[in-house]
């Protein structure tokens, strides 16, 4: 499914992305539960009941987004 251009999406994204690191340095949370945090988004929306216009196609898109984040560590310095 193609990416739509969603300007506010795209700065939300990296609002949260920013903002996970910043936990993450501060030692507010550990990386085990921002890995944990991601793989729960990631989840409900893997899991979201089927919709009506190509909703299911969105969650799929979005779960493969958060999987990506995941697999490449932008949200979490690795040490």
């Amino acid at each position: 499914m193609a990416q739509p251009n969603d300007v506010s999406g795209t700065a939300a994204l990296a609002i949260c992305e920013s903002l996970l690191l910043a936990l993450n340095d501060r030692n507010i949370l550990p990386e085990s539960e921002i890995i944990g945090i991601l793989k729960d988004a990631a989840a409900a929306h893997h899991h979201a009941p089927k919709g009506e216009n190509g909703i299911s196609e969105l969650h799929a898109a979005v779960a493969n987004l958060i999987n990506g984040i995941l697999a490449g560590g932008n949200s979490v310095r690795r040490r």
